[in-house]
């Protein structure tokens, strides 16, 4: 069925030729979406396949220019978004690659949806439904956030957005509407909540690689975060785990990660039996190889300043971090795994998994959404139950989050404003390397600071036009207008 992937126009890919009895035949003739196993083993292809790390970590303001540094690894995917232009490569880690990557999902799960509207048994394939319902409306997401401005009530029905594809493609180059944030996000919210109580966990073979139902509540209690619909974040982020019970499910790095080696620490990661992954997607991505080296990147400075200094507890990160030689961080996370497409040659694609969602962001998101509501108290006890787990010899006492700890620490007597500045502190050391950074600076109009090792300055303020990701230009045969510049 992997031959059987089905690209969209809208993703850039208009290399197609023909006519339009063409694109209505099967991609592989052998294969007909008349089975259950069939469309399930199609919706293997319903994820994003790219990683927007690459630009999203250097986009952020945890990364940094290392200089001439032995070893380091210059590349366009990687300098650009530093410096706030537009990446032209289409290569795996770009802008261009990700957008062809989320509508070639969204083509899987509409053939799928279309199978499944003309199966004779419908009630058959429910819980297929549901995980294209909610894998589309995770790709449109992912979309709407990084290539159009963010979800804004005052302005969302004005803003462009991206087009909310729901059907296979028919016609060669047809044309599409980018609507607005708003109508997308509508969109994305039926799909969502459609498809949630249609999912089925024992229709996988491997949970953690599909739209299980903690990862749809888990992406879920993201949507409506960005939505600031904050007491729908509480009630989804409580239907992740069983109570709501979210510390048993959290990485355990104080008392696993921390003893681990270097090659263990890699391998479990990103492995589908540990608890807080929810929802894994592999990738062919250069990331796990370069993280490190990239020259704009996790650099001596951000390492002192989320790790080796005390943060708001009094104390510190229990994080083990590695070098690959001078000002070269590496967090033990990601492990490339590199497929030969010749047994007896070094040529072949490199692989990454990324976890898509984990309960570590689920806790995080319905902290923020308790600061949301004013419940101050049960943010607090969130951001507490995180610290516990993240500091070696945690004393309830002693590392206690405090209102004159907030003051002191942030400088601000608002109890809540404080903790939300805790919160992505927390978050920013959570998820370094992981290009999550840079959904909390979208959402929090937070302005990003660059400097080059000559001493050269570059702002992005909330207001920058750049802040939103390029549409690539072979789009535009689609209809569908470019970002202001």
């Amino acid at each position: 069925m992997k031959k059987s992937i089905f690209y969209s126009l809208v993703g850039g890919l208009v290399a197609l030729s023909g006519c339009n009895d063409y694109l209505e035949q099967a991609v592989d003739q052998r294969t007909q979406l008349d089975s259950v196993e069939k469309v399930s083993e199609l919706l293997t292809t319903a994820y994003p396949q790219a990683d927007y790390a690459t630009f999203t970590e250097a986009m952020s303001d945890l990364a940094l220019d290392k200089g001439n540094t032995s070893g380091a690894v210059v590349d366009e995917r990687n300098r650009n978004p530093y410096f706030f232009q537009d990446v032209q490569s289409k290569a795996q880690g770009s802008p261009d690659n990700y957008w062809n990557a989320c509508y070639a999902a969204i083509a899987a799960t509409n053939h799928a949806l279309e199978a499944i509207e003309n199966a004779p048994d419908q009630a058959a394939y429910n819980a297929q439904k549901g995980e294209a319902l909610v894998a589309r409306a995770y790709a449109h997401f992912m979309l709407v956030t990084l290539f159009a401005k963010a979800y804004d009530p005052a302005t969302a029905a004005a803003n462009p957005g991206i087009p909310y594809v729901t059907a296979p493609e028919k016609v060669v180059l047809g044309q599409y509407d980018r609507g607005t944030v708003a109508s997308v996000y509508q969109q994305i919210e039926a799909d969502l909540t459609t498809g949630i109580p249609l999912l089925n966990n024992n229709s996988y073979r491997v949970t953690k690689y599909h739209f299980n139902t903690a990862a749809a509540h888990a992406f879920a209690s993201r949507f409506y975060l960005f939505k600031r619909e904050y007491q729908k974040v509480v009630d989804h982020a409580n239907q992740v785990f069983a109570g709501g019970n979210i510390e048993p499910n959290l990485r355990p790095w104080v008392s696993v990660y921390s003893n681990l080696t270097a090659n263990e620490g890699l391998a479990l990661y990103t492995q589908a039996s540990e608890n807080a992954n929810l929802l894994l997607v592999e990738t062919q991505s250069l990331w796990a190889r370069n993280a490190a080296r990239y020259r704009f990147g996790f650099a001596t400075p951000i390492v002192n300043a989320l790790f080796r200094s005390n943060n708001v507890t009094g104390a510190r990160w229990v994080q083990p971090l590695y070098t690959q030689g001078t000002d070269h961080w590496l967090v033990l996370k990601f492990r490339e795994h590199f497929v030969r497409t010749d047994p007896n040659a070094e040529i072949g694609f490199p692989y990454t998994i990324f976890p898509l969602f984990t309960a570590e962001e689920v806790l995080f998101n319905r902290a923020e959404a308790y600061l949301g509501l004013n419940q101050l108290p049960e943010a607090r006890a969130d951001l507490t139950m995180y610290a516990r787990n993240r500091i070696e010899n945690y004393n309830a006492t002693t590392h206690a989050i405090t209102d004159a700890k907030l003051r002191t620490y942030y400088g601000t007597s608002d109890p809540r404003q404080g903790l939300l500045l805790a919160l992505l502190d927390f978050k920013a050391a959570e998820f370094v390397q992981e290009g999550m950074r840079w959904f909390d600076i979208l959402r929090h109009n937070l302005t990003v600071t660059h400097t080059t090792s000559d001493g050269q300055t570059y702002v992005l303020t909330p207001d920058d036009p750049r802040r939103v990701v390029q549409i690539p230009q072979e789009a535009t045969l689609a209809g569908i207008a470019r970002n202001p510049r």
